[in-house]
């Protein structure tokens, strides 16, 4: 390897440390201004060409102005509320007409039909953004006037209210208990002062530089964000750019430990650990944009973006810390010392011992306790979760439609919304009726009101509201939903369409079901490819595949368990599924191209047993360390109390150290230790003869 003049090599990592301190204080601001281009609208998430979607867009012609609800519900501890009671609420939400962000007039408070409670509609300005809050405020401290009575704010404003309250821990929170977190495990695992930090600024760089790249895409309509994608780039980021950074760290200390000068290992370092490195970032960039495929429009919105923050980790990892370690050299892991990497850890050494024994034994036990995990996984529920499980904490909002649906019809307020032809309003109308589980239906006049006159025509097109029987977010509204669509397509010259809240959870659920068997073949496919191009084999390939497949079904057969039996979750979202196979399968798969990599390295030497053997005590120390800082840094995510983040956090993080402290520790070596040279067929290690191997 040709080596640098002694100049260049100071001169270059001393430019590239300049480049990257003007990076993070030019850029470093973006990581907290990427909510201003942020939308958490839960209208975001619809299928991009479901029924529902296509009703959403025709509805607005029947809306004299675009509005968001909220509904204020009155509780009597109890009692009955009293006409007095009744006309106060009246009076109450009436003085709040002409409010800023008020549109319209509120509705009347009207009873239930238990005369326990009340209820009205403020209708407000869908653009209020931050202004929301206080317009939710000037709504409650008018509500809270009515003598005797409890009262709660519900609907659409409440739960976007709640939402944007739950993001607001992306830019702060989230990144700082991440960053902790990573810290502490660096700092107890390699007993070293500088290297943790300098790991940290190389992560924090690569962030800050993808906020900004991803800030001026966003600006310009180029791609999407919103909360979850934010907290999952930040979050995704730090994870891959620290995994990245501790495999190339690994390397430059045994460059030094066979004497090498700190500017030569650090060149040794990087082209040693490329292939690793970048074969682990395209799986993961790959995997990410496969997303694209998605029809739920914030999947395909989170693949271009995390592929971009997978993209900025790589080149920070490849020539900020590169530079930072020539500069320093030994000085960077004081005060401990490096060793020759074939020396491992006495653990380590352990380990490999053992899976040498045993190798039939070992794959075939783990396999075994894995596959019994994987039972367990179709009992994992993703057809979405109800409204009073979306907040792991009892948010205002879940609360205040708690005791909405307590004294109310299960479906008011999110009513079934049909889109038909004007002249066959009257027959969709009375199919409609005619349909189990709805208990009433009637078109909307131009009153605003279903039933309340005669029918607004639009374009020759009319608006019925279907009022279900059950709660809007539940399974036997779905079901409702479906006869009703089966009915009303039946309905001749009326080419109907069915919407609304329900609906839209019916579409992302069947959606969500056809993206699973969309992108996991095209993810296995794209990690089978670049497996073969890097490690030069098929065998081995499709045992690492097929290893990290059922490593995720185990995951998600624990998790399954875990989430119904200790957290109390009645199901997951419907994309949980996806992301968790996306993140896991890409992620994990990692940890075996670390391994894999040194193995065939040292395999064109040694042999395949040895090459094995030595390739599990030299990585096995740093992958590990990567795996549990990955697995911490995915758990940050529980900080956001979202049912949606927590799940995810959980999966990832499990899955992880599963991967890393099973997989990739025991079941991998061990299978290819059993199998032999044969495992890398076609190439010349196949055949056993390591040094003709290594002569090629």
């Amino acid at each position: 390897m040709r080596i640098a003049p002694r100049w260049a090599r100071w001169l270059a990592p001393l430019a590239l440390l300049l480049v990257w301190l003007g990076v993070g204080g030019m850029l470093g601001p973006y990581a907290g201004k990427l909510g201003e281009v942020a939308t958490n609208n839960q209208t975001s998430f619809l299928p991009k060409s479901a029924e529902s979607t296509q009703v959403l867009k025709a509805r607005e012609a029947f809306d004299q102005s675009e509005t968001m609800p909220a509904i204020v519900v009155w509780t009597a501890d109890g009692d009955r509320v009293s006409e007095a009671q009744q006309a106060a609420a009246t009076r109450a939400v009436a003085g709040l007409a002409g409010k800023e962000g008020v549109v319209g007039q509120p509705s009347p408070a009207l009873p239930s039909d238990d005369g326990l409670a009340l209820q009205a509609v403020v209708q407000l300005d869908p653009d209020l953004a931050d202004d929301l809050p206080a317009a939710l405020d000037a709504i409650r401290e008018a509500a809270e006037g009515v003598p005797g009575t409890e009262a709660r704010i519900a609907g659409p404003a409440a739960s976007q209210a709640d939402l944007s309250d739950a993001f607001s821990g992306v830019d702060g929170l989230l990144l700082g208990v991440a960053l902790l977190a990573v810290l502490l495990i660096l700092l107890l695992v390699y007993r070293s002062v500088l290297l943790p930090f300098l790991i940290i600024v190389s992560s924090v760089f690569a962030l800050a530089l993808a906020c900004a790249v991803v800030y001026a895409l966003a600006e310009r309509d180029v791609v999407r964000v919103d909360g979850q994608v934010q907290g999952i780039l930040s979050i995704l980021v730090i994870g891959a750019a620290t995994d990245y950074a501790l495999l190339l760290a690994a390397r430059f200390r045994e460059e030094l430990a066979e004497g090498r000068d700190r500017s030569t290992a650090a060149l040794y370092a990087v082209r040693r650990s490329f292939g690793a490195i970048t074969a682990s970032a395209a799986t993961v960039a790959l995997g990410l944009l496969a997303l694209l495929a998605s029809d739920l429009t914030n999947n395909r919105a989170l693949g271009p973006v995390g592929a971009i923050g997978i993209g900025c980790a790589v080149l920070a990892t490849l020539t900020f810390l590169p530079a930072v370690l020539a500069l320093l050299g030994r000085a960077a892991y004081w005060p401990s010392r490096a060793k020759p990497a074939a020396d491992g850890s006495p653990v380590w050494r352990r380990v490999a011992s053992t899976v040498n024994a045993r190798p039939r034994r070992t794959w075939i036990v783990t396999a075994l306790a894995l596959g019994i995990l994987a039972t367990f996984s179709p009992t994992l529920s993703s057809k979405g979760v109800p409204l009073d499980e979306i907040f792991v904490n009892d948010a205002p909002s879940v609360a205040a439609q708690r005791t909405l649906s307590e004294h109310f019809p299960g479906g008011s307020g999110n009513p079934a919304v049909i889109i038909a032809d004007a002249g066959r309003a009257a027959e969709v109308t009375a199919a409609a009726r005619d349909t189990e589980g709805v208990a009433s239906a009637g078109a909307v006049s131009e009153s605003g009101r279903p039933g309340g006159g005669e029918p607004l025509v639009v374009d020759g097109r009319v608006r019925i509201d279907a009022t279900l029987k059950d709660a809007a977010d539940s399974d036997a509204a779905k079901e409702t939903v479906q006869r009703l669509r089966d009915n009303l397509h039946g309905v001749p010259g009326a080419d109907a369409l069915v919407g609304g809240y329900t609906a839209q959870q019916y579409d992302i659920q069947e959606t969500s079901a056809h993206d699973r068997t969309v992108i996991v073949p095209i993810v296995l496919a794209i990690i089978l490819l670049i497996l073969m191009l890097l490690l030069r084999s098929l065998l081995v390939p499709v045992l690492l595949v097929a290893t990290v497949a059922l490593n995720f079904l185990a995951t998600l057969g624990v998790s399954a368990l875990v989430f119904e039996h200790v957290l109390d979750f009645s199901g997951t979202d419907a994309s949980v599924p996806l992301y968790g196979f996306v993140f896991l399968v890409a992620l994990g798969v990692d940890y075996n191209i670390f391994l894999m990599s040194r193995v065939r390295e040292e395999a064109l030497v040694h042999g395949n047993r040895r090459g094995v053997l030595r390739g599990l005590t030299t990585t096995g120390g740093v992958i590990t360390s990567a795996g549990v800082v990955l697995a911490a840094t995915f758990a940050a995510l529980m900080v956001i109390p979202l049912a949606f983040l927590v799940q995810i956090a959980f999966i990832v993080a499990f899955g992880v150290l599963l991967d890393t402290l099973v997989v990739r520790s025991l079941l991998v070596p061990a299978l290819v230790i059993d199998i032999g040279p044969r495992a890398w067929w076609p190439s010349a290690l196949a055949r056993g003869d390591a040094g003709a191997a290594s002569s090629r």
